[in-house]
Formats: C-alpha cells, sequence, structure tokens
C-alpha cells in the first residue's frame, strides 16, 4: 500500500511539474507587445521620468477633454468603445495606468509613492498638466473610478464632471474575487505567478468580471493575459493589491460636489450595487444609472448602451 501511494504522490508530482513547464510566462520586454497593443493613435509621453501608454483623441480645441481611466488589470482599451462613440465631438484621452498595460511599474519621481489611490490621483493630476489639461471632464471605472473621484476631491477647480462606473471608494465585500488577483495576494505562492500565468487565470478573471461570459472573445483573452506579461507589471500588481486599503480615505467623497454619473452593472460581483447607490447618496445632484445585465465592467461588455448615458450627462445629442 505504500508503495502505491509513494507511486501516486511522485506521479502527482511529474503532473504538476509538467502543468507548470506548459504554464511558464516569463515577462515580455515591452518593445514586443508594441505592435499588437499601441498602434495608431497610441503614443508614448515621459511625466516625470514615468513613460506612459496613452491615446489622444477627438477635436484638439475641446475646451473640456475628457480623461477616462481603467481599473485594476486592464489597460486603455477598455475603453476603445466609448472613444469611438465620443471621439467625433470631443477630445477624449485614455491612458495606461502605472502597474499595468505598456506603461508598467512606477518609475521615476513614482518608484516610491506605492500604488495607493492618492499615489495614482495625483499621478493622473501630472499626467493633466503634461497635456496642458487646465479643465477637464474625468470618468473612471473600478480602481479608475476610485482614482477619478480622488481627483475630483484634490483639485475640485479642474474637474467640470465627474463619471464613476463601478467604481471603488465606500469599503465593500466582494461576492465574487478574480482567483488570480487572490493568489497575487498570496506570500511565496504570489512569486511563482512572477513566471507562471495559465491563460486560463485570466480567462477566469474576466468570466468573473463580465455580467454575460458568452460576450468575452479570444482576443479580449488575449489582451488582458498579454499585457499582464509586460515586464514588471506582475510584480507591480502584487504591491497594488498589497496597498489596496477598501474605503481608505472614503469620507471625502461626500464633499464632492462636482456633477457626477455613477453607471452600475447591477451584476457586477467584485464592487457591488450598493456602493453605487452609496456614490449616489452621498454626491449631490449626482445620478446613478443601472444595467441589469451587465457586470463590473459595462462600459467594455456593451459600449454602445452604456455610452448613451453619458452623451446625454455630457449634453451631446442621441
Amino acid at each position: 500500500m505504500l508503495s502505491w501511494l509513494m507511486r501516486g504522490i511522485g506521479v502527482l508530482m511529474v503532473l504538476t511539474a509538467i502543468a507548470l513547464a506548459m504554464s511558464r510566462a516569463p515577462d515580455r520586454p515591452v518593445n514586443s507587445l508594441v505592435a499588437r497593443w499601441a498602434v495608431p493613435p497610441s503614443d508614448f509621453v515621459d511625466v516625470q521620468g514615468q513613460i506612459v501608454h496613452l491615446r489622444d483623441e477627438g477635436p484638439r480645441d475641446d475646451p473640456l477633454p475628457i480623461v477616462l481611466v481603467h481599473g485594476t488589470s486592464a489597460s486603455l482599451h477598455t475603453w476603445e468603445g466609448w472613444v469611438k462613440a465620443l471621439k467625433g465631438q470631443r477630445r477624449v484621452i485614455t491612458f495606461d495606468l502605472p502597474a499595468f498595460g505598456l506603461t508598467g511599474p512606477f518609475t521615476g519621481r513614482y518608484a516610491a509613492g506605492g500604488y495607493g489611490g492618492d499615489a495614482y490621483a495625483r499621478f493622473a493630476l501630472d499626467l493633466a498638466d503634461h497635456l496642458k489639461l487646465r479643465r477637464f471632464v474625468i470618468g473612471g471605472n473600478s480602481l479608475g473610478g476610485d482614482v477619478a473621484w480622488r481627483v475630483a476631491v484634490l483639485a475640485p477647480e479642474r474637474v467640470h464632471q465627474l463619471v464613476l462606473v463601478d467604481a471603488g471608494g465606500p469599503p465593500f465585500v466582494p461576492e465574487s474575487f478574480p482567483l488570480g488577483w487572490r493568489l497575487a495576494r498570496i506570500p511565496v505562492l504570489n512569486q511563482v505567478l512572477e513566471w507562471v500565468l495559465p491563460r486560463s487565470i485570466v480567462a477566469e478573471g474576466l468570466a468573473t468580471s463580465y455580467g454575460d461570459p458568452s460576450r468575452i472573445t479570444a482576443e479580449l483573452v488575449d489582451r488582458y493575459f498579454e499585457l499582464t506579461l509586460r515586464e514588471g507589471n506582475r510584480r507591480a500588481l502584487m504591491e497594488r493589491l498589497r496597498d489596496w486599503r477598501p474605503g481608505e480615505g472614503a469620507e471625502r467623497i461626500a464633499t464632492i460636489r462636482t456633477p457626477t454619473l455613477v453607471i452600475w452593472g447591477r451584476l457586477d460581483r467584485l464592487i457591488p450595487l450598493a456602493v453605487g447607490e452609496h456614490f449616489g447618496r452621498v454626491i449631490p445632484g449626482s445620478k446613478l444609472v443601472i444595467f441589469d445585465d451587465l457586470g463590473h465592467v459595462p462600459h467594455e461588455e456593451d459600449a454602445p448602451r452604456t455610452v448613451k448615458p453619458v452623451r446625454a450627462f455630457l449634453g451631446l445629442p442621441p
């Protein structure tokens, strides 16, 4: 019996080693990703030593440009549907937050600052300064929404309107947490994720984020998977999740007086609708729009439908 048990353990170890070898996914240099994921009008700018991947589209004479900020593990590509619907009449700026996409980890003067919400908000303001944006509209999803409202708190005189899409802010308990994020928060085990990343983990995270997983395409999984492999991103994600304090500074949300639109997917299993309802209650005059069949990234899951209330909020024709 003992010999059979030892043989079984040996077989299991061999199978585990094979699985790890097949899932081996080392960091990829940013230059190897540019051809596919930084097609025109993508550009790279230097913001105080941080090289940032961004897109600046639409009429440059727009006095109130729209800045859109993506969430954790996403990239500027998540806003492509909204940008397509808005850039004919408005200037729209999207960018990869540090730690994600092609921008990669914080460098330059930001290297020692950590990945907390206020650090990201100050970075967003530095980017706005670099682009010479005096006043602007800012919107964000998830982490990006957390960044957006913090920008409105730190520089209310510069934010003309605020759009929050399934945004972080008040404390919450997720119904479901992506497996990759859970693993990234486990000491020692998270180090394995720096050189092993099964594509299935990325696909599972997307399925958690979508109200209707059938909308997820192979190219969408490719994008999230490959940009996660950008050199330094996985280590930075671990630092981001380590620095993440849901609800930190959330009492400041009630000080916001900026005209605000709140958009939420009722099927969001990461940040529940109760958080959206909280934004709607504490920000005076804000409007909450709920999409019953969408999840955590409604702007990506169904851009044509979710951009309609945004166009109305901006005063654009249907």
